[in-house]
């Protein structure tokens, strides 16, 4: 382990122990560039009072295993929109729900209190009452890259022991503009009515000079060091338009002198049928285009051309001719759902997230697409606009896609004889494990398995020849992958990627969690820096190898 070397408090920082600002500064003093950091938090914590982000909360509530470690028994939900402008103040977007008393209840015996979501949301700032060298003691302790990143890494405590709500732990500071990216430890002091939680807390770039909060994962563990909760975080929708905006400012409109011709003579006028298409077709577009505009539907990407892949496997191989095409789009949620408006199939994010391989992924397009064949169309009340005309917080009582039993026992039964003649026939991958999986599960994770929009993903069916194998699985078999394990969201547009993650090699049985909340760790880059190139799942961590700092309150 490398020691760091005590110098004198009035030392300078020479060139190269610290990265300078402006070319040409020769030297930098450690007090200053604590003041660089806290003059660009204070700016931070301001700049992000002009946002409202989407904030989605998930704990799992665990119970200790007599193998060691501790699986899920229970857990929780929120999904609001912040109003940074008023502090942590949330409102909920899901009905009847609170945020300032027992939202998510409480823990049963695990503590007498209770979750209250603006906790989790306050875990986005690290002190907003005085982060500064009056009321904190810095500490310097290397520097490490985060992704792209290269950082500054603090340890800051409070100045003053008693003092309730200061952040402990550790802060990585980017090396251009003094930035913190990212910050891990906790708020100092407890009482009988409020308790703080350990989290991790991720920044990610917007461009611009910006790094607004995306990522929390907390946790809390016994006295046997066994986690009673783990909880993940997320923020998005800062700026949902952006994208939409600039491409539509991008478009080159080119005018002619030339005369327009009258093409009314060759126009080929809609028919009936085709009427009755364009029409549903419209429905689907306008519900698409609303909750896109809410930032609960991620904007047409990479992962949608992913889905739809499968989805024309499918269609081919059974020789379907589906008029309109078929579509896919991803709810940006993190529960698990499937649905179709007409002929748009649509998979939360979560869902996603969750599945072991392709054809896992084929087995719940196919479902969907089972609906389709069979007609199970959506009202087209919503080809109307005004239907689409009410507050953001009613999103949820204006649009619902659930499906009676007997279309879903249909639909199933169609989902099965399509994958009968599909490519994934002969390679039923995990899809007979994860559905099992799913169903052994559901009891312990209510509220990620309970959809906003559409029915519950359809655990009791298998996959016609796919069926569950009696032969016990080997070691290296996932059914189900854990929470964030295959897309990345960009908080700052909503975007979505496949994570591009190298190979785990072998993986332990509590290495598995299937289902479960597991901590961040983010790749950190500046926007426009490394847009071709592959985005790791996990952190890429180097230190200097010497590097001499003084280890001392500047």
């Amino acid at each position: 382990m490398r020691t760091l070397k005590i110098l004198p408090v009035a030392l300078t920082l020479v060139l190269g122990a610290i990265p300078l600002p402006a070319a040409g500064q020769q030297q930098i003093t450690l007090a200053q560039v604590v003041d660089k950091i806290v003059a660009q938090e204070q700016a931070e914590v301001q700049s992000l009072r002009q946002y409202s982000p989407i904030v989605e909360t998930y704990i799992q509530i665990l119970r200790p295993t007599k193998a060691g470690g501790a699986v899920p028994n229970g857990d929780k939900y929120f999904l609001g929109r912040a109003e940074l402008a008023k502090g942590v103040e949330l409102e909920p977007l899901i009905r009847g729900t609170r945020t300032k008393h027992n939202l998510f209840g409480g823990l049963g015996s695990i503590f007498s209190m209770e979750f209250l979501p603006r906790g989790f949301l306050q875990m986005i700032y690290l002190d907003t009452n005085g982060f500064d060298r009056q009321h904190y003691n810095f500490k310097y302790v290397g520097r490490e890259f985060l992704g792209d990143i290269r950082c500054l890494v603090f340890d800051v405590d409070p100045s003053s022991k008693p003092d309730k709500g200061r952040f402990v732990g550790r802060i990585w500071v980017e090396d251009q503009d003094y930035h913190i990216v990212r910050f891990n430890g906790g708020y100092s002091g407890r009482s009988q009515t409020s308790f703080y939680f350990s989290f991790d807390s991720w920044r990610t770039n917007a461009g611009k000079n910006e790094w607004l909060p995306a990522f929390i994962y907390s946790e809390e563990v016994d006295s046997q060091a066994v986690a009673t909760f783990k909880a993940q975080t997320r923020l998005w929708s800062y700026a949902p338009d952006y994208a939409r905006e600039e491409q539509e400012l991008s478009k080159v409109l080119v005018e002619t002198p030339m005369a327009v011709k009258d093409q009314s003579e060759i126009a080929n006028d809609y028919s009936p049928i085709q009427a009755k298409r364009a029409w549903s077709r419209q429905a689907e577009d306008n519900v698409a285009t609303k909750m896109e505009q809410l930032g609960l539907m991620a904007p047409y990407g990479d992962v949608d051309k992913v889905l739809e892949t499968v989805v024309n496997n499918l269609e081919v191989t059974n020789n379907l001719d589906i008029q309109p095409a078929v579509r896919c789009r991803v709810l940006m949620t993190s529960t698990l759902e499937s649905f179709t408006m007409g002929h748009t199939i649509v998979l939360s994010r979560g869902l996603v997230d969750v599945l072991p391989d392709e054809a896992s992924l084929a087995a719940i397009l196919a479902h969907e697409l089972g609906h389709v064949v069979l007609g199970h169309r959506m009202g087209t009340q919503f080809a109307f606009f005004n239907r689409l005309r009410f507050e953001e917080k009613e999103t949820f009582r204006h649009f619902g896609f659930t499906r009676t039993p007997e279309e879903e026992q249909a639909a199933t039964q169609q989902g099965i004889e399509l994958l009968k003649k599909s490519p994934y026939k002969d390679q039923p991958g995990n899809a007979p494990l994860f559905l099992e999986a799913l169903k052994n599960r559901s009891k312990e994770i209510p509220n990620l398995v309970s959809p906003h929009l559409g029915s519950r993903v359809a655990a009791g069916w298998t996959t016609g020849s796919a069926e569950p194998s009696a032969e016990k699985p080997s070691g290296n078999v996932i059914a189900a992958l854990p929470l964030g394990g295959r897309i990345k969201v960009e908080p700052w547009n909503n975007q979505l990627q496949m994570l591009k993650s190298k190979p785990a090699g072998g993986v332990a049985k509590d290495e598995k969690m299937a289902f479960e909340v597991t901590p961040f760790f983010v790749y950190l880059t500046r926007q426009g820096n490394n847009s071709g190139k592959e985005v790791p799942s996990a952190v890429s961590v180097k230190s200097d190898p010497d590097t001499s700092i003084p280890d001392t309150k500047p």
